[in-house]
């Protein structure tokens, strides 16, 4: 059953939680919400806990004081790779789930693995990744 079908809101929660900016970070206590639509969002930013796949709880005074699931709890019920990343604990540019370097104990940490290296695929004198974050190669300015 998705999360959405197990929190009681009501179509106004719903259709806010579908339209307003909303930017997301996982933390350790579950997922920190922060709606980009206000003048200040820092003013506007709460920490949804999530067990069990469903956002449970919220920081923010509506979660509180109205019965139901707040627009940020719906925010991140309604987005499958926000869920996905709070079970990973980690998230890629992308919206899938980020996964932690490999390091090869046979060469040094400041070695890129050539079978990492993307190079040769990129256009002109541009590194991949992994030779700017292993310190083979520099990007030019």
């Amino acid at each position: 059953m998705h999360p959405l079908e197990r929190l009681d809101v009501s179509s106004r929660v719903a259709k806010r939680a579908q339209y307003e900016a909303f930017e997301f970070s996982v933390v350790a206590e579950g997922v920190r919400v922060r709606n980009c639509s206000h003048a200040d969002p820092s003013e506007h930013e709460y920490v949804v806990t999530v067990r069990d796949g469903l956002p449970t709880a919220c920081t923010c005074p509506a979660d509180e004081r109205f019965d139901g699931g707040c627009k940020h709890r719906v925010a991140v019920a309604i987005r499958d790779p926000v869920l996905a990343a709070v079970n990973a604990k980690s998230v890629a540019a992308d919206g899938g789930v980020a996964s932690e370097p490999e390091h090869n104990s046979e060469s040094s940490e400041n070695n890129a693995d050539e079978s990492d290296c993307d190079c040769p695929e990129l256009r002109g004198e541009f590194p991949c990744w992994q030779c700017v974050w292993s310190g083979e190669r520099k990007l030019n300015d």
